[in-house]
């Protein structure tokens, strides 16, 4: 596979530094650049003044002999789901219509306290739910590498806009696979962090057990200063973690021979095509030649993930999402006349169709004679994969595994299949029910030349490691 031509941040700052790149500069030909590709309807909202603004003010500071932060004039695209005070929010959604936030999200504080710049917002599936970016009230992103496929989901504006160089770096979210899944299917690097490493403030909840805002990027060291910057504990989020936070952007040399798992459950599936179960046994046999141990472990839950999965974040979904009710901000129907019509009619008509499925479904899991046939019994599973995964790493370092069980298929392939839309998450799902940190890697293509996105996960917390590997794994396929 050909080296990523994106240039990593360091190699921006250092340009920026010696003068031979300005951030206005660099702010304008992204600005063309996403100009040129609005076909991909990646970005909801381009923040153009604004960057402009920002850019010059920071142009000033490095005159100024000031000191500069650690993403000094690195261009950045949020999720529309992360809150950006003063900016509109939607979530990919008609019942947010012309929201605007009243706060900043501390991931987006954190980005702009080292100097980044925020250049726009980028498309999503409806409150973050889908796998294929085809769930927007604001049309479908288109994949850059083939403007016929699906560019993944839920965070597919997220993806295409660090595949088409419209931004350096973005950021998405990550409930059931949903950084992993468009990254895979676009040739990037996306990042799903451990439960409780980075702060969920300011994030618009689908499914509050689940969600983690990660990074989309071209290279593992971006990935790993960005993370540097937005993970660690915030006291605006209860659930995050007061766990140091290591310099990940320093620690990147991995010298050691790692113990590696592979479930052959997943690798023998019969939904798993055959290119990608190729491209997966290849990295696994180049891994073995150089002195690393791989080990097949038998996972015996593979059926049960997708269903546990969906019963538990349906659940959470339809308590979250009571808040959109045409009341307190946001679309409310004109054809409402008293209360009860308000909440009704605003909410069927502002709510998509798969977002008013996973309420249904959620809502029914919860209901009584229900919760413990479904919910209670899901918990219970949750809690035995959970246990599963930490026995795995107390002998493994890695488990490696494919992103997603094809290349990214065509529009409307799978749209009128929903259990094989939400089969598309197979193998992404189990990192968030166990809440482990896992990366996908643009290692491979198909014949066609689609990225072909492999997994690794690592134990909670491990994210030295995890990017640290990575970073070899991205070395030793490019030196191939």
């Amino acid at each position: 596979m050909a080296e990523l031509s994106n240039p990593t941040i360091r190699q921006v700052q250092a340009d920026l530094k010696n003068g031979t790149l300005s951030c206005e500069g660099l702010v304008n030909g992204y600005l063309a650049k996403i100009e040129a590709n609005k076909h991909l309807n990646a970005f909801l909202e381009v923040f153009t003044d604004d960057a402009r603004q920002r850019a010059r003010e920071l142009d000033n500071k490095l005159k100024s002999g000031a000191a500069t932060g650690k993403l000094f004039g690195v261009v950045i695209a949020i999720k529309d789901n992360i809150c950006y005070k003063g900016h509109k929010l939607s979530a990919g959604s008609k019942i947010l219509e012309g929201f605007t936030s009243l706060f900043n999200s501390t991931v987006v504080e954190r980005l702009l306290a080292e100097d980044a710049i925020i250049i726009g917002r980028t498309n999503c599936d409806e409150f973050a739910m889908g796998s294929s970016n085809e769930n927007s009230a604001y049309g479908n992103v288109l994949n850059a590498a083939d403007n016929s496929r699906v560019p993944g989901g839920s965070s597919g504006g997220s993806a295409v806009a660090v595949q088409a160089d419209l931004c350096h770096v973005s950021l998405g979210s990550d409930t059931g696979g949903s950084i992993r899944q468009p990254a895979a299917f676009c040739g990037v690097v996306g990042l799903k962090p451990t439960y409780g490493r980075v702060s969920r403030y300011g994030l618009i909840a689908y499914a509050s057990s689940f969600d983690q805002i990660g990074p989309f990027t071209k290279s593992v060291a971006d990935a790993a200063l960005i993370m540097e910057v937005i993970s660690g504990k915030d006291n605006y989020d209860s659930t995050s973690s007061s766990q140091k936070v290591d310099t990940y952007s320093s620690q990147l040399a991995f010298g050691k021979k790692a113990k590696i798992a592979v479930f052959p459950t997943i690798m023998n599936s019969s939904g798993l095509h055959s290119e990608v179960k190729d491209a997966v046994n290849d990295l696994v046999e180049n891994l073995k030649s150089e002195g690393h141990t791989v080990g097949e472990i038998d996972f015996a839950y593979l059926d049960h993930l997708i269903a546990t999965y969906y019963v538990l974040s349906t659940a959470e979904a339809s308590s979250n999402l009571a808040r959109f009710d045409g009341v307190h901000y946001g679309y409310r129907s004109k054809q409402a006349s008293e209360m009860e019509t308000v909440y009704k009619k605003s909410r069927t008509e502002g709510f998509g169709k798969e977002v008013k499925n996973r309420i249904m479904l959620g809502t029914f899991v919860l209901s009584s004679g229900y919760y413990d046939a479904y919910y209670s019994r899901a918990q219970k599973v949750r809690r035995i994969l959970t246990d599963k995964m930490r026995a795995i790493f107390k002998e493994y370092d890695f488990v490696i595994m494919p992103t997603s069980p094809t290349v990214a298929f065509k529009f409307g392939e799978k749209s009128d299949n929903p259990v094989e839309m939400y089969l598309a998450d197979i193998y992404t799902v189990l990192a968030n029910l166990t809440g482990i940190p896992a990366i996908s890697l643009p290692l491979a293509e198909d014949a066609q030349g689609l990225p072909i996105g492999i997994q690794v996960l690592a134990d909670n917390f491990k994210e030295t490691d995890l990017l640290a590997f990575s970073d070899k794994l991205m070395q030793l396929e490019h030196a191939n």
